[in-house]
């Protein structure tokens, strides 16, 4: 196992890794109605050592072996249960006064890309997308370290692609030494289909499978993948890729956009948004969740 992290929570918010995001795709102009996306994340200052330091963390610590102990320990879903609203609430503890877009809670930001995306005539399900995706990230109120709940994900279990952010950390990580897991396949099969792969934690893999139940394919895509740069971004892991992935694509990279570009430091009305958004989630989800 690997030893233990003295300092596992480099970035002074858990939004800064979207900072580094937005440097390394600018675009969606149509969507920042706000302001231009090159105003986004103006801290007036240089790429940041820590993003650096919490991509050494990442690529260190998320080995295979680390993916199943988290994914045997938290989809169990035993932590917690609770009304869908008071999950926002709960949410709503990670406010980040480090986010240079926005003062506002967790819960106006992922109803500020509900309704952008809603405004754009897309299907009710995915304006659900747009409310529950960040939801994952109550695993810091659980304990977890950020490198273990942001950041791009990737598979583990094969070979690291070139693609992925800060690939030259990856020599820490013990998988690196294992050959089994440094083929091209490594534990999988040519074409077999990104539901076979095992993907690094965190609140992407978290939400999916918190919402699985509840909600269409195309909205599960979104979920589980808005995170996997290497792949909706830079095209890589083609060979483990089967043709349903291939179809979905298109829907990560629809919504993508509405997470990265859609804040605005105008605060959603909620008086005369929670009729529309209480009907919502009631269509779709149970009346409590379970963490």
């Amino acid at each position: 196992m690997a030893t233990p992290i003295q300092n596992p929570n480099p970035l002074t918010g858990l939004d800064e890794w979207e900072e580094d995001v937005l440097r390394r795709y600018p675009d969606a102009d149509a969507i920042a109605t706000a302001k231009s996306t090159d105003e986004f994340r103006n801290y007036d200052t240089p790429v940041r050592d820590t993003v650096r330091e919490f991509y050494r963390m990442n690529h260190t610590y998320q080995t295979y072996e680390f993916v199943q102990e988290k994914r045997n320990n938290f989809l169990k879903f035993d932590k917690k249960e609770m009304p869908v609203w008071d999950a926002f609430n709960f949410l709503n503890q990670l406010v980040d006064d480090s986010d240079p877009d926005t003062d506002l809670d967790q819960f106006q930001h992922l109803l500020q890309t509900a309704e952008a995306i809603r405004n754009d005539g897309h299907p009710d399900w995915m304006v659900l997308v747009g409310l529950m995706h960040d939801m994952g990230k109550v695993l810091c109120l659980f304990g977890e370290a950020q490198w273990a709940v942001v950041g791009d994900t990737f598979p583990v279990g094969c070979a690291y692609s070139d693609k992925v952010v800060y690939p030259e950390y990856f020599t820490n990580n013990p998988d690196f030494q294992n050959s089994t897991y440094q083929t091209e396949l490594g534990l999988y099969s040519k074409n077999c289909g990104l539901r076979k792969v095992n993907m690094s934690w965190g609140h992407d893999e978290y939400v999916y499978q918190m919402m699985k139940d509840h909600l269409p394919e195309s909205a599960l895509y979104m979920l589980r993948y808005h995170s996997f740069y290497a792949w909706h971004r830079e095209g890589a892991y083609s060979y483990l890729l089967d043709d349903h992935d291939r179809e979905m694509l298109k829907w990560v990279k629809l919504f993508n956009p509405y997470d990265l570009y859609s804040k605005s430091p105008t605060p959603p009305d909620w008086s005369q948004l929670k009729g529309y958004y209480e009907d919502l989630v009631g269509k779709y989800l149970p009346s409590t969740l379970k963490f």
